[in-house]
């Protein structure tokens, strides 16, 4: 069963910088550790248990699937859900209709030398940033994500990721498949921009999951980085940042 938003990935070019960078607009950075496959980080914890992953590149790796997304001005890139059952839900997001390869480990060193380990199943080509890659882990989360979960802006989690896509309803149907539970449609205020997407949020009730999607009819909330094809934005609730 999907247990809710693990975390969202922003991709950046200098990992200290970007540090620097979000220290800067009240959050507590934590280092993250590297690795083996060419990647740092830096983590953003929240109370509500999910994060903020600001990653970069130690060593040049053009076969990762976020290099392409970071040589093209990086910033948001994906997010992540986590699951207890990952083959179960890795083969509910394919009987939906998402390409999504097989669990595979990967592993992170914290600059304490504790090693983390964990098993992702991340979607393929078009499908990726649209549906939410999986993770299970094999060492306790609680070592994975950082205890410093206090923030001096205030913002303490992350209430609805917004996913941006050319064609709302195929979309819809993956999540209200794998969720088991119908989206609802909604209009945005108008402020928001003119583009149509998918609204992955907490619900009050616990029944079958704790999420729910909406399709979003005519707008959605993105960065600047991920205005080209299908990407997820996050919405940090009230105390959140920016708009």
């Amino acid at each position: 069963m999907l247990r809710g938003i693990d975390h969202i990935v922003i991709a950046v070019p200098d990992l200290a910088a970007a540090g620097k960078s979000y220290a800067a607009l009240g959050f507590t950075v934590v280092p993250g550790g590297r690795h083996p496959v060419g990647t740092h980080n830096a983590l953003i914890a929240f109370g509500d248990g999910s994060y903020v992953e600001l990653i970069a590149f130690y060593e040049n790796n053009p076969a990762h699937k976020w290099w392409a997304p970071l040589q093209a001005g990086g910033g948001l890139v994906d997010f992540c859900m986590q699951t207890d059952d990952l083959r179960g839900d890795t083969e509910a997001f394919r009987k939906a209709g998402v390409s999504i390869d097989d669990p595979a480990p990967l592993s992170r060193v914290r600059p304490d030398g504790y090693q983390l380990r964990w098993v992702l199943s991340i979607p393929r080509g078009a499908h990726r940033g649209v549906a939410p890659f999986l993770i299970q882990d094999e060492t306790p989360r609680e070592e994975r994500v950082p205890r410093e979960t206090t923030h001096p802006n205030g913002v303490t989690g992350i209430g609805t990721v917004t996913v941006a896509v050319p064609d709302v309803p195929p979309v819809a149907r993956w999540y209200a498949e794998v969720l088991r539970r119908p989206g609802r449609g909604r209009t945005p205020p108008r402020s928001a921009g003119r583009r149509p997407g998918l609204s992955i949020r907490r619900t009050p009730s616990a029944r079958a999951s704790p999420w729910s999607a909406d399709a979003v009819h005519g707008s959605a909330r993105m960065d600047d980085a991920a205005r080209e094809g299908g990407r997820a934005a996050p919405d940090h609730g009230p105390g959140g940042l920016g708009p």
